[in-house]
């Protein structure tokens, strides 16, 4: 495994994130955090880490500067901020496709809570580069006019005892044209801190990603 750190810079902020390259990768798959989450979330490292044992690469980016991030803490005034999220994801995404060691590759999103709606929003933005979208415990709702035009297929991961969000899940899927699935895990809520709980969702995301790969 390769591990670099990337600085990105996005509308006058710069970024900051995580690049993990295996040999011979078969894909990268970028992460979009929200809901005063970052790069350092135990849960999505539990999950890229399944993603690079089958072949992965996988890119952990902030979306918000640490000074966001201490505003956010206390006001949670940017984490619903879709759209800001979302133009920092695509340039992500635009990093990804100009960088010789991941240009080739194909390219799939994982978004969590917040994140999903912005990973949905960047999907819809960048078509020819984006190739899956994996949403876990996500509020694809938010992306709005945005869902109609995502193009990848999208699978929407939601615990069974997450009642609201999996109700607000089902309704986001319907606006959906793009092949989708909603798959629930049984008794998992939000966080799915339930033993097992997260190690379905990484099975579940890493076979999505994986059909990226024609191999």
């Amino acid at each position: 495994m390769t591990t670099e750190t990337i600085h990105l810079a996005a509308g006058g902020s710069e970024l900051t994130g995580d690049l993990v390259l295996p040999p011979q990768p078969r894909g990268v798959v970028l992460f979009a955090h929200g809901s005063g989450s970052s790069r350092h979330s135990p849960r999505n490292r539990a999950v890229a880490g399944a993603l690079q044992e089958v072949g992965l690469g996988t890119l952990l980016l902030d979306l918000l500067t640490e000074e966001e991030e201490r505003v956010d803490a206390v006001t949670a005034e940017h984490r619903f901020d879709i759209p800001l999220l979302g133009r920092r994801l695509v340039a992500a995404v635009d990093l990804l496709a100009a960088r010789p060691d991941t240009a080739a590759l194909p390219l799939g999103l994982f978004g969590a809570s917040t994140g999903a709606a912005a990973a949905l929003l960047a999907a819809a933005e960048r078509p020819a580069q984006v190739r899956a979208v994996v949403s876990r415990g996500g509020r694809p709702d938010l992306a709005g006019e945005a869902l109609s035009g995502v193009r990848a297929p999208v699978l929407l991961l939601v615990g069974g005892a997450d009642r609201e969000v999996l109700r607000l899940n089902r309704e986001a899927a319907a606006l959906l044209t793009a092949p989708h699935e909603v798959t629930v895990v049984p008794g998992a809520t939000h966080l799915f801190e339930e033993p097992g709980a997260l190690g379905r969702v990484a099975a579940a995301a890493a076979d999505w990603f994986l059909r990226m790969d024609p191999a």
